[in-house]
């Protein structure tokens, strides 16, 4: 009896043994598959970083130049203006180069650009070598990683979700700010200015075979579809490279301002979103780490509000595009620029040597206004010139941005020069935001989409 037990028991036991089997094979096909999508995202991410820092280091290093070379803050001023300049200006081509050559030859070559432009100023001794590196190849390799760049990825390979990716993009210059700047002071101020120069150097060549081994044109072009879309749509189309090259897609480019230009409405949004970059990138983001230094406060304590400015900027973008859906875009401009020209005018009354609570009102305030005017002024441009020009026009709108931060970084330091003081400057961009709150509101009002 126990025998015939056994035997009838045997059986069952070598049946159990492979079921785990099945449930591995089950477990890994339950295994979420990660749309290539989302690592291009990421690795734009990251470029669009580096190129933002690569931007705003030159806030943190103008003092250690100036103190190691002896040059005047007119000099250092103006290769940061010539770096914003180029920024701009290199914008609304961007796009016309990534149609010819691709986004990858694109993305690497900025990526070496910005290597190159501020590993080389580690040996520079002359002003004109501060100039070539750190504005024009430093200029020209951030400017053709601008919101072009960005925009393009967003476009072609997400359906779904484009606006939140967008959105991440956007908010890339806050987070170079936020992750990287008071590094790069406290580097500067423990170890040299070549230090934090050398930390963006080796950042840019680092991404070198991560932007060239990952981004791809389009998601035809490796067999997908973009994220989001109907997983039975046909895939789309490969399209051939433009006709004649770089040249006739920049002689279009012009002849886009061209006729943009003879519109009002074009001057009303280039000249607020000047001012635009007059107060933000061109002052605030250059001078204000040295200006409150002039008040006694350490270099590394001033990078760190600017990281808190970023760090509330976010928030801002986010908040103003979530308002942008709602509320008339020349309303939300009138009350940005004004705020933000109320709160200049009384910078110099709460700068101090510590991080006192006023101090603190304005960086706060500051942050959440810093790309608050980036969603109603894209908004506008879409509507008052339709959706097939509003690329180029806003690179057009763009470039007038970074011409204002241009001129603003350069008569700042020589208002500081000249005055010992960058009161003037707060109350000169402080008047200018007073009038780009009113010629918000002259924008003709746009059809309803």
């Amino acid at each position: 009896m126990g025998a015939a037990g056994a035997a009838c028991q045997t059986p069952a036991m070598p049946t159990s043994l492979p079921a785990p089997a099945p449930a591995r094979a089950r477990r890994r096909r339950r295994l979420p598959h990660v749309h290539r999508a989302w690592g291009i995202a990421g690795i734009t991410f990251l470029t669009l970083v580096v190129a933002a820092i690569a931007r705003s280091s030159t806030s943190v290093l103008i003092e250690p130049i100036e103190a190691e070379f002896g040059w005047s803050r007119g000099v250092t001023s103006g290769a940061v203006s010539l770096t914003l300049l180029l920024y701009g200006l290199t914008a609304p081509f961007a796009a016309a180069l990534a149609e010819q050559f691709g986004l990858r030859r694109v993305v690497t070559t900025a990526l070496l650009l910005i290597a190159a432009g501020t590993g080389l100023t580690l040996v520079m001794t002359e002003p004109w070598q501060l100039y070539l590196l750190w504005g024009v190849v430093v200029g020209t390799g951030t400017g053709s990683m601008a919101l072009v760049f960005g925009a393009i990825v967003a476009n072609r390979w997400f359906a779904g979700r484009r606006g939140l990716v967008t959105g991440i993009f956007s908010a890339t210059f806050a987070t170079g700010q936020l992750a990287l700047l008071p590094v790069l002071a406290s580097l500067a101020a423990d170890h040299g200015w070549r230090a934090a120069a050398a930390t963006t150097c080796v950042l840019a060549a680092v991404l070198v075979p991560l932007a060239s081994g990952w981004i791809v044109d389009r998601p035809a072009s490796v067999g997908l579809r973009p994220y989001g879309a109907d997983p039975g749509s046909p895939l789309d189309e490969v399209p051939p490279r433009p006709e004649g090259g770089f040249w006739t897609a920049a002689r279009r480019a012009v002849t886009e301002l061209v006729s943009a230009a003879r519109t009002p409405a074009f001057w009303l949004l280039a000249g607020t979103f000047a001012v635009c970059g007059w107060s933000t990138n061109g002052l605030i983001g250059t001078h204000l780490v040295a200006a409150a230094h002039d008040h006694g406060m350490p270099p590394t304590t001033a990078a760190s509000l600017l990281a808190l400015i970023g760090a509330f900027d976010i928030v801002g973008t986010v908040g103003s595009g979530w308002l942008s859906d709602r509320v008339d875009p020349r309303l939300l401009l009138l009350a940005y620029y004004g705020l933000r020209g109320l709160s200049l005018l009384g910078l110099s009354s709460v700068l101090g040597a510590s991080v006192d609570p006023p101090l603190l009102v304005f960086v706060v305030f500051y942050g959440l206004d810093w790309v608050a005017t980036v969603p109603p002024t894209v908004a506008l441009v879409r509507q008052v010139f339709g959706v097939e020009r509003a690329g180029v026009v806003l690179g057009w709108v763009f470039a007038a941005h970074q011409l204002g931060a241009a001129l603003a970084a350069a008569l700042a330091g020589t208002l500081r020069e000249l005055t010992g003081s960058y009161t003037p400057a707060w109350f000169a961009a402080g008047g200018l935001c007073l009038v780009a709150a009113v010629a918000a509101l002259l924008v003709p009002r746009p059809a309803p989409e």
